[in-house]
């Protein structure tokens, strides 16, 4: 297992995907709605209903591979619907598998004047 990480993009599935999918199904929600072009290392990401699975699946030179991590306790942060993010870095997938829950992290304000 040899990921660039200069190169590969890490994409995430926004919502609960089914943990049945294998890497056939897997791979075909990848090519359609997340890129066309899943064949150069990206790293595609898919959370269960109860956020407590999640796969990670990536083309390693001549074929595909599935990573899958299942949580005893607690549940992983995920974003529920499709205008939240879709594509992370490296950072941001770190502090994802330590449950850090950084899509709803403080929002900036922009305040004109002081009252």
């Amino acid at each position: 297992m040899f990921i660039n990480w200069n190169k590969a993009k890490i994409f995430i599935k926004p919502g609960f995907t089914d943990m049945r999918k294998q890497i056939n199904g897997l791979a075909m929600i990848s090519r359609e709605k997340i890129s066309d072009n899943i064949f150069n290392g990206n790293l595609f990401l898919f959370c269960s209903k109860s956020r407590r699975h999640l796969k990670i699946l990536y083309w390693d030179r001549n074929g595909f591979c599935l990573w899958y991590k299942r949580l005893e306790k607690d549940k992983f942060p995920w974003p529920k619907d499709a205008n939240e993010i879709k594509e992370l870095n490296t950072h941001q997938l770190s502090m994802l598998l330590d449950g850090i829950d950084f899509f709803n992290a403080h929002q900036k304000l922009d305040y004109k004047k002081v009252s």
